[in-house]
């Protein structure tokens, strides 16, 4: 599995506009594309106008095919208006099998 996890600050005016952008992608992204497992948008507990999105691919390859995606495009096409970011927190593949708890 290959993850990352982002940060968006997002101006205060447009908050619930980030949200449902993100929420939208996430949908859309895990309904059409295959290698798409997990996409959570977060909102921070100190910040209100910060926001993580947390999200899973099979592989990288699926990842890259949803960078190549609609879903994608339209989410930064809406959201680079109100919001800086990504900022780059974690990105890698899981080591194993599947996650310890």
């Amino acid at each position: 599995m290959y993850q990352f996890l982002v940060s968006f600050a997002v101006r205060p005016e447009h908050r619930d506009d980030f949200v449902r952008a993100a929420q939208q992608t996430a949908r859309d992204s895990l309904a059409n594309e295959p290698g798409s497992q997990r996409f959570e948008v977060l909102a921070d507990e100190e910040n209100p106008d910060l926001f993580y999105l947390n999200e899973v691919y099979a592989d990288v390859d699926a990842f890259n095919a949803h960078v190549s995606g609609p879903y994608f495009a339209a989410f930064f096409a809406e959201a680079s208006t109100y919001a800086q970011g990504p900022t780059w927190l974690m990105k890698g593949n899981l080591i194993g099998d599947k996650a310890v708890t």
